[in-house]
């Protein structure tokens, strides 16, 4: 266990902030299940905005990995057009 005051309080940023990422992740990941898992095309691409938008945001705050979010967006994208 951590001694020092800034060290005590830096646990429990990084908790906080670690509860804060997963649930963004869970989030994220609903989402993309929910696109993948839809077979009518229009509400598939209504699902594919929110879930896009969504990819982004995670990327840019760093949660996400650039090339992860591009591949999850590819994957969803596909799926779509396979409809």
């Amino acid at each position: 266990m951590p001694q020092h005051q800034s060290a005590i309080k830096r646990v429990r940023q990084n908790k906080k902030r670690r509860e804060h990422n997963r649930a963004q992740r869970s989030k994220m990941r609903t989402l993309i299940t929910n696109v993948m898992d839809e077979t009518d095309k229009e509400k598939a691409q209504e699902l594919y905005k929110k879930a896009t938008s969504y990819v982004d945001k995670m990327s840019s705050k760093g949660i996400l990995h650039e090339n992860k979010a591009a591949r999850k967006k590819s994957q969803m994208s596909k799926h779509i057009n396979n409809l």
